[in-house]
Formats: C-alpha cells, sequence, structure tokens
C-alpha cells in the first residue's frame, strides 16, 4: 500500500513510498503477545472469586494503583500525547521517564507503540488502520467482529508496522531506541516490584504473589482493556461534538481510568492538541500532567486548544 497518508503526527496528509507494513513478527515475539494478553485476563477472571473468597489486603490495592497511575499516565501523557503527536516538547531527561513509564504498561515497545498509532490516525476507520472495528461492514455480525478486532485481536496479526514511515523521527533518537531495546527489563520491573513490595510489606511468600496477582498481572489487565477500549468503544458509542473524518466519539465513563483518552472525538478532531477534554466538565488528567510539567519548565511548546479553533471544529450536536 502506497497510498497518500498523514504524516508523522496524524494531522497533514503526505505522501511515502515507503508500504505501510514492512515484515512480520517471529513466532517467538507472537507467543509473547498471547502471553502478555492472555495472562492479565486470565488474573482479571480469577480476581472476582478470589476477592469474594478470601477477600483483598490493602497493600495489594494500593500497589494495584501506584503502578497502575504512572504506568497509563506514561503511555497517554508520553507514548500518545507526546511521542505520537508531538503535542509538547520536552527536556531529554524527561522524554526517557516517559518513554521508561509508558513502557511499564506493557503494551509493546515505545518503537512499535507509536509507528500503530501514527497508522491509525493515517488511516483511521478505513482499509490500512490496524484497530478499527468497521473494517468488516455493519451488519450485526460484522460490527460484532469489528468490535473484537478493535478491542484485542488485531494484536495477532503478526504483520509489523514500517518504522521508516511513520517514526524515522524516533529512530533516530538513540537515547528513545536504547529504551525500546530495553523493554524486556522494563516489563520485568513492572511485573517483579510488586512482587517484591507486596513481600516487603506483609514479610511473607504470600504477599510476594498477592502482590504480584493485584499490583502486576490484574492491573495490567484493567490497564490493557481500558487502552483497548479506546480503539473500539471510543469509534463506537458515544457523542461526537466535533468534526472528525472518522467515527471517533467521547466515552465519558471511561474518562478517569483512561486519564482523559476516552474524550476521543476532539482528539480525532484535532491530533496534535495537548487537551482532549476540552469541553465544561471533562476531565483530562492527562492534561493536567502536561500542564505541570509546562509549569516547573520541564514541558514546553505546549499545543493548549483555542477558542477559535475548536468553534471551526465544533460540530451540529450537542
Amino acid at each position: 500500500m502506497t497510498a497518500t497518508v498523514s504524516d508523522a503526527d496524524g494531522s497533514r496528509p503526505t505522501s511515502d513510498p515507503n508500504p505501510v507494513i514492512s515484515g512480520r513478527r517471529t513466532a517467538f515475539q507472537h507467543s509473547l503477545i498471547w502471553v502478555f494478553v492472555a495472562g492479565p485476563m486470565v488474573a482479571l477472571a480469577l480476581a472476582v472469586p478470589l476477592a469474594w473468597g478470601w477477600g483483598v489486603d490493602w497493600h495489594d490495592l494500593v500497589l494495584l494503583v501506584v503502578f497502575y497511575v504512572p504506568a497509563v499516565l506514561g503511555i497517554t501523557v508520553g507514548f500518545h500525547r507526546h511521542f505520537t503527536h508531538k503535542s509538547f516538547k520536552a527536556k531529554p531527561w524527561l522524554r526517557v521517564a516517559m518513554a521508561i513509564t509508558g513502557s511499564l504498561a506493557v503494551q509493546g515497545n515505545i518503537l512499535n507503540w507509536v509507528a500503530d498509532h501514527r497508522r491509525h490516525h493515517a488511516f483511521s476507520d478505513r482499509e490500512g488502520d490496524p484497530h478499527s472495528p468497521w473494517l468488516f461492514g455493519t451488519s450485526p455480525l460484522a460490527v460484532a467482529r469489528g468490535f473484537l478486532h478493535a478491542h484485542m485481536t488485531w494484536f495477532f496479526d503478526r504483520n509489523e508496522t514500517n518504522h521508516r514511515r511513520f517514526i524515522p523521527d524516533l529512530l533516530a533518537d538513540r537515547a528513545i531506541v536504547r529504551v525500546s531495546k530495553t523493554f524486556g527489563i522494563w516489563v520485568a520491573v513492572s511485573l517483579l516490584l510488586p512482587a517484591v513490595l507486596g513481600g516487603l510489606i506483609s514479610w511473607s511468600w504470600v504477599g510476594v504473589l498477592t502482590g504480584f496477582f493485584w499490583g502486576g498481572l490484574v492491573r495490567l489487565a484493567i490497564s490493557n482493556h481500558v487502552t483497548w477500549s479506546i480503539n473500539s468503544i471510543c469509534h463506537m458509542i458515544g457523542r461526537r461534538p466535533f468534526r472528525s473524518r472518522d467515527r471517533s466519539h467521547n466515552f465519558w465513563p471511561l474518562a478517569v481510568l483512561s486519564m482523559g483518552e476516552s474524550w476521543h472525538n476532539l482528539h480525532h478532531a484535532d491530533p496534535t492538541c495537548a487537551r482532549h477534554g476540552v469541553l465544561p466538565g471533562q476531565i483530562d488528567i492527562s492534561a493536567r500532567l502536561i500542564w505541570i510539567f509546562e509549569k516547573l519548565g520541564w514541558a514546553y511548546d505546549v499545543r493548549w486548544p483555542t477558542p477559535k479553533r475548536l468553534a471551526r471544529l465544533s460540530s451540529q450536536e450537542a
């Protein structure tokens, strides 16, 4: 496929002779996808009966929250708004910190994540989009198949997005490439550190196991499904107060858990905007963190929304 697509941040059309797909995952890499998708899902399924039968210790819930928040913000502020869409510039040390914290979410290394997401914006809800729920039609069966595809089964496509086409800027950044190459270390930290802390807090092997289960696996399952819901639910259900060339929607029930990512309609209407929740009452924790970074002098050239631009993007929907 060599058609005209959007540029690196997904906002402007440009021509690129490089193909969209370049290479395939090895069998070993593909098996890891199954492990890190299926493993946390099994843990989440077990969490309800375990909590009902034996309860949950307070420190396990604390570990879940403590590891959930920075990892998800690493995805939303770092991988998404900074690296994918260049919504703001950041000090070099902050860029590395965001790349590492985003890696703790175990949603793939930063290069693959950003390449896939830029490709999503280039072809949003059209052929070439890696995870649109509308690729199979609009019949009830096609919509159900599309939802499952957008939510998670797209991970099992072994074709890889072309890095040279979509992320040449990151390939030239040695520090970010180094973080990507050490992704396995950050996966180990993400899963084992909650176990270690659980053991130290309870001073028991049971605490090690429950820390790994709740702070590691269950936490990953929740953050995975929240992120996947932006790809699936937010392209199917909700409000569309802004004009976009796809079917992106705002879905308020996910606003807090997604750190503001579920204000998805504005994001697709204006991909480089640093704030997604721009209307009254729309909580956007990620935008607030960027604001804090800016006040501290760690972030600059932040692309905040302006009334004039929002008025131009507004649709007739309330």
